[in-house]
Protein backbone atom coordinates (compact mmCIF):
# COMPACT_ATOMS: atom_id res chain seq x y z
CA UNK A 1 0.00 0.00 0.00
CA UNK A 2 2.63 2.18 1.00
CA UNK A 3 4.62 1.77 -2.63
CA UNK A 4 1.28 2.54 -4.02
CA UNK A 5 0.66 6.30 -1.95
CA UNK A 6 4.65 6.59 -3.21
CA UNK A 7 4.10 6.11 -7.08
CA UNK A 8 0.89 8.41 -7.08
CA UNK A 9 2.91 10.95 -4.85
CA UNK A 10 5.59 10.67 -7.85
CA UNK A 11 3.06 10.75 -10.52
CA UNK A 12 1.51 13.51 -9.25
CA UNK A 13 4.80 15.90 -9.33
CA UNK A 14 5.47 14.89 -12.69
CA UNK A 15 2.45 15.80 -13.88
CA UNK A 16 3.13 19.34 -12.58
CA UNK A 17 6.32 19.67 -14.37
CA UNK A 18 6.24 21.28 -17.67
CA UNK A 19 2.80 22.68 -17.03
CA UNK A 20 4.31 26.44 -17.00
CA UNK A 21 4.59 25.88 -21.05
CA UNK A 22 2.52 28.34 -22.33
CA UNK A 23 -0.56 27.14 -24.74
CA UNK A 24 -1.25 28.54 -28.44
CA UNK A 25 -4.08 30.11 -26.47
CA UNK A 26 -2.53 32.11 -23.89
CA UNK A 27 0.23 33.52 -26.55
CA UNK A 28 -2.25 34.66 -29.65
CA UNK A 29 -3.95 37.38 -27.42
CA UNK A 30 -2.70 40.76 -27.92
CA UNK A 31 -2.70 43.55 -30.65
CA UNK A 32 -4.36 42.25 -33.92
CA UNK A 33 -5.15 44.30 -37.12
CA UNK A 34 -7.83 43.62 -39.60
CA UNK A 35 -8.32 44.56 -43.34
CA UNK A 36 -11.71 43.79 -44.96
CA UNK A 37 -11.84 43.55 -49.38
CA UNK A 38 -15.26 43.73 -51.00
CA UNK A 39 -18.55 44.92 -50.00
CA UNK A 40 -20.59 47.53 -51.56
CA UNK A 41 -20.64 51.67 -50.85
CA UNK A 42 -20.96 51.90 -46.97
CA UNK A 43 -20.25 48.00 -46.49
CA UNK A 44 -16.94 47.99 -47.97
CA UNK A 45 -13.75 49.47 -46.79
CA UNK A 46 -13.38 48.29 -43.16
CA UNK A 47 -10.63 47.61 -41.12
CA UNK A 48 -9.85 48.00 -37.60
CA UNK A 49 -7.12 46.94 -34.72
CA UNK A 50 -8.49 45.18 -31.73
CA UNK A 51 -6.97 43.82 -28.38
CA UNK A 52 -7.79 40.54 -26.95
CA UNK A 53 -7.30 37.51 -25.10
CA UNK A 54 -7.99 33.64 -25.69
CA UNK A 55 -8.81 31.83 -22.88
CA UNK A 56 -8.22 28.08 -22.26
CA UNK A 57 -12.34 27.39 -23.91
CA UNK A 58 -10.85 29.80 -26.86
CA UNK A 59 -13.01 32.62 -26.18
CA UNK A 60 -11.80 36.06 -27.22
CA UNK A 61 -11.90 38.68 -24.46
CA UNK A 62 -11.89 42.01 -25.78
CA UNK A 63 -10.11 44.98 -24.15
CA UNK A 64 -10.03 47.19 -27.23
CA UNK A 65 -11.77 47.33 -30.46
CA UNK A 66 -11.75 50.58 -33.33
CA UNK A 67 -12.52 50.45 -36.70
CA UNK A 68 -10.07 52.72 -38.77
CA UNK A 69 -12.50 52.80 -41.76
CA UNK A 70 -16.09 52.10 -40.34
CA UNK A 71 -18.59 54.44 -42.36
CA UNK A 72 -21.96 54.74 -41.31
CA UNK A 73 -22.21 50.82 -40.56
CA UNK A 74 -21.08 50.78 -37.08
CA UNK A 75 -19.81 53.13 -34.01
CA UNK A 76 -16.03 53.51 -34.11
CA UNK A 77 -15.90 51.36 -30.73
CA UNK A 78 -18.02 48.59 -32.32
CA UNK A 79 -20.31 47.87 -30.72
CA UNK A 80 -20.91 44.75 -29.03
CA UNK A 81 -17.66 42.48 -29.92
CA UNK A 82 -17.25 38.90 -29.36
CA UNK A 83 -15.34 35.87 -30.79
CA UNK A 84 -13.79 32.27 -30.25
CA UNK A 85 -10.12 30.47 -31.83
CA UNK A 86 -10.25 26.75 -31.76
CA UNK A 87 -6.13 26.70 -31.88
CA UNK A 88 -3.73 23.57 -31.62
CA UNK A 89 -0.16 23.62 -31.77
CA UNK A 90 2.81 21.16 -33.52
CA UNK A 91 5.03 20.61 -30.44
CA UNK A 92 7.32 19.43 -32.32
CA UNK A 93 7.69 22.83 -35.10
CA UNK A 94 5.72 25.10 -32.97
CA UNK A 95 3.48 25.72 -35.65
CA UNK A 96 0.00 26.85 -34.69
CA UNK A 97 -2.89 26.46 -36.64
CA UNK A 98 -6.78 26.75 -36.00
CA UNK A 99 -10.28 28.33 -36.48
CA UNK A 100 -11.34 31.71 -35.45
CA UNK A 101 -14.81 33.33 -35.61
CA UNK A 102 -15.82 37.05 -35.02
CA UNK A 103 -18.75 38.98 -34.55
CA UNK A 104 -19.31 42.73 -34.30
CA UNK A 105 -22.74 44.00 -33.72
CA UNK A 106 -23.71 47.94 -33.34
CA UNK A 107 -25.84 50.30 -35.12
CA UNK A 108 -28.62 47.85 -36.17
CA UNK A 109 -25.71 45.85 -38.21
CA UNK A 110 -23.77 42.66 -37.91
CA UNK A 111 -20.16 42.18 -39.02
CA UNK A 112 -19.30 38.26 -39.15
CA UNK A 113 -15.43 37.34 -39.76
CA UNK A 114 -15.11 33.67 -39.99
CA UNK A 115 -12.03 31.67 -41.10
CA UNK A 116 -12.42 27.61 -40.39
CA UNK A 117 -8.88 26.95 -40.94
CA UNK A 118 -7.12 30.04 -41.58
CA UNK A 119 -5.00 30.90 -38.07
CA UNK A 120 -1.47 30.51 -38.75
CA UNK A 121 1.24 31.44 -36.16
CA UNK A 122 4.61 30.28 -34.68
CA UNK A 123 4.97 29.37 -30.88
CA UNK A 124 8.46 30.05 -29.99
CA UNK A 125 8.92 29.88 -26.06
CA UNK A 126 6.49 32.44 -24.79
CA UNK A 127 6.30 34.11 -28.38
CA UNK A 128 4.07 33.82 -30.96
CA UNK A 129 5.12 35.45 -34.09
CA UNK A 130 3.73 35.56 -37.72
CA UNK A 131 0.10 35.48 -36.34
CA UNK A 132 -2.04 35.30 -39.24
CA UNK A 133 -5.93 35.09 -39.66
CA UNK A 134 -7.37 34.45 -43.22
CA UNK A 135 -11.11 34.03 -44.18
CA UNK A 136 -14.62 35.87 -45.51
CA UNK A 137 -16.69 38.08 -44.15
CA UNK A 138 -20.25 39.11 -44.13
CA UNK A 139 -22.55 42.56 -42.81
CA UNK A 140 -25.97 42.29 -42.56
CA UNK A 141 -28.67 44.67 -40.78
CA UNK A 142 -30.05 47.96 -41.87
CA UNK A 143 -30.51 49.33 -45.36
CA UNK A 144 -27.06 50.29 -47.09
CA UNK A 145 -25.48 47.92 -45.22
CA UNK A 146 -26.21 44.77 -46.32
CA UNK A 147 -25.72 41.98 -47.99
CA UNK A 148 -22.13 42.69 -48.47
CA UNK A 149 -19.44 40.46 -47.95
CA UNK A 150 -15.21 39.95 -49.03
CA UNK A 151 -12.49 38.23 -47.72
CA UNK A 152 -10.12 39.44 -44.65
CA UNK A 153 -6.66 39.15 -43.50
CA UNK A 154 -5.66 39.89 -39.39
CA UNK A 155 -2.10 40.26 -38.52
CA UNK A 156 -0.70 40.42 -34.66
CA UNK A 157 2.06 41.88 -33.73
CA UNK A 158 4.73 39.96 -31.98
CA UNK A 159 2.67 38.74 -28.23
CA UNK A 160 5.25 37.27 -25.51
CA UNK A 161 3.46 35.96 -22.55
CA UNK A 162 5.52 35.05 -19.33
Amino acid sequence: MKEVAILLLVALMLNGCGSSRPTAQSVTGGVWSASLSGGEGSASGFSFITQFTVDSSGTLSFSRFEFINQGNCFPLDGGAVSGNMGLTENMATGQVTGSMTLTVAGNGNTLTLSSPDGVTGTLTGTTLSNGSVTGTWTVSGVTGCTNAGGSFTMSSQTATKA
